[in-house]
């Protein structure tokens, strides 16, 4: 047993200041957070179905609508019905919205730099390899068997 905290208690902290200097950006390219993570997920793989995608993004498929249709009215994604079935419709991000996306990325990911530059390189790199291999696990060999 360590005396450390809690790895939710001091990540917790991080995070939301993570969140808190995303949201102006976020805010200046006239997205929200879940239109951000719409374009991500629609960005990083093949066309989804609605469904599909608040799955992969961990939403409520009915919450998700409204959001939808901002980015669709922005021009930033496309929302076309399934050929295959008619009361879906296949998702696509469009050249704007993948610019849009990116140019979000640049900036936060900036950001997440100058943070990072506290930590000696080693550690930096070890840090993101660490978070990229535990953000991979499922919520379940997290929380464990129920």
């Amino acid at each position: 047993m360590t005396d450390r905290r809690d790895l939710a208690a001091m990540l917790h902290p991080l995070v939301q200041s993570l969140v808190a200097a995303e949201l102006p950006v976020l805010a200046a390219h006239g997205i929200s957070m879940w239109g951000y993570a719409v374009l991500g997920a629609l960005d990083d793989s093949s066309v989804r179905t609605q469904t599909a995608l608040a799955e992969a993004i961990g939403a409520d498929k009915t919450r998700i609508i409204s959001t939808l249709d901002k980015l669709q009215h922005a021009g930033l994604i496309s929302r076309e019905p399934d050929p295959s079935d008619r009361r879906a419709r296949i998702l696509t991000i469009t050249d704007e919205g993948r610019k849009v996306r990116r140019s979000v990325r640049a900036v936060i990911q900036a950001n997440e730099a100058r943070v990072l530059a506290r930590l000696p390189l080693g550690d930096r790199q070890g840090f993101l390899r660490a978070v990229q291999t535990l953000s991979e696990l499922s919520r379940e060999d997290i929380v464990g068997p129920t």
